[in-house]
């Protein structure tokens, strides 16, 4: 009997609330899918650095006869066999170093011409203007500033490039990208709170009534507070829902279908179904719990009879 009571109560509170409790779920449900977008976002960085860090090299341009010339980078002329041979056996020497590629003039001006043939610079280019370089693969990406202090500024070496420098653009923009969404879920978490704390207040004062004779006649307060607390938490886990469908709808339609940035972007590694499934009952459990505990808190001081 007292559940169904206290069903009934929730029934009559949204229905005379409709207009807050459908402002209460569309706020939660933005919310959380901002939230959820966030940490999608954040994953998917880390899952692409993993990718494209294993991928990179570390690149030693070695000095040719044009750098000889400038008198700048390379002051002590081009590169010798001698010299290739030294940097090449000292590179294998280096436990962090998991295998050493060289890549001739030659070589470098036909993957030049492949990249960038359509340009006007690559019709003047011309296989001497290149430059012979070492390509490094370490086993461990981040012990790159190892092989820049030990080769940088020797003699027949031009620059120590770290291809991962070409990339971090990229990830900062999408990591800007997510400290936004997050501003703009915290803004938006802020709006629902209000909402629900408003909610709540206009519940409550709209059956102050009822709860005087319940109290009246004994009633605990958890049980004259139970149905605005319902109230609260089925409006947030109707906005967790609906938040959850948002994340779905969104991986599907960036990514397989629609946009379907997969098939675009096929270098780029993308997260799974699993890591959005992942994240749905973490995006619930918030629903559900954060305006309880917001009506919770509220009834303390609103519901005083």
């Amino acid at each position: 009997m007292r559940a169904q009571f206290v069903l009934s109560e929730i029934g009559i509170g949204l229905r005379r609330n409709l207009t807050m409790t459908f402002a209460v779920v569309i706020s939660v449900a933005l919310s959380l899918a901002l939230f959820g977008g966030a940490l999608l976002m954040r994953e998917q960085v880390s899952t692409m650095k993993d990718f494209w860090y294993d991928k990179v090299n570390v690149s030693l341009f070695l000095c040719n006869r044009a750098d000889a010339a400038d008198g700048v980078k390379c002051p002590k002329g081009a590169v010798t066999a001698q010299q290739k041979e030294q940097i090449k056996a000292d590179l294998k020497k280096m436990d962090i170093v998991e295998t050493v590629y060289y890549e001739s003039t030659d070589e470098a001006f036909k993957r030049y011409k492949e990249e960038y043939g359509e340009t006007a610079i690559a019709s003047v280019i011309t296989p001497d203007q290149m430059q012979e370089s070492f390509r490094v693969k370490l086993k461990d990406p981040e012990k790159y500033k190892v092989i820049a202090t030990a080769f940088a500024g020797r003699d027949g070496i031009e620059s120590v490039q770290d291809q991962r420098d070409t990339l971090e653009d990229l990830f900062d923009l999408m990591n800007g990208m997510n400290i936004a969404a997050l501003c703009v879920m915290g803004l938006m978490l802020v709006i629902a709170l209000m909402l629900i704390v408003n909610t709540v207040r206009v519940s409550a004062f709209s059956r102050r009534r009822e709860t005087g004779i319940m109290r009246l006649v004994g009633a605990s307060s958890f049980y004259i507070q139970m149905p605005f607390i319902m109230e609260a938490a089925f409006a947030g886990l109707l906005g967790g829902a609906v938040a959850c469908v948002l994340l779905l709808v969104g991986r599907y339609f960036l990514i397989d279908n629609g946009i379907a940035l997969a098939e675009k972007m096929q270098l780029v590694n993308f997260i799974g179904w699993d890591a959005v499934l992942a994240k749905l009952p973490l995006v619930i459990a918030i629903g559900l719990l954060m305006p309880a505990v917001a009506a919770f808190i509220a009834l303390r001081k609103y519901l005083k009879v």
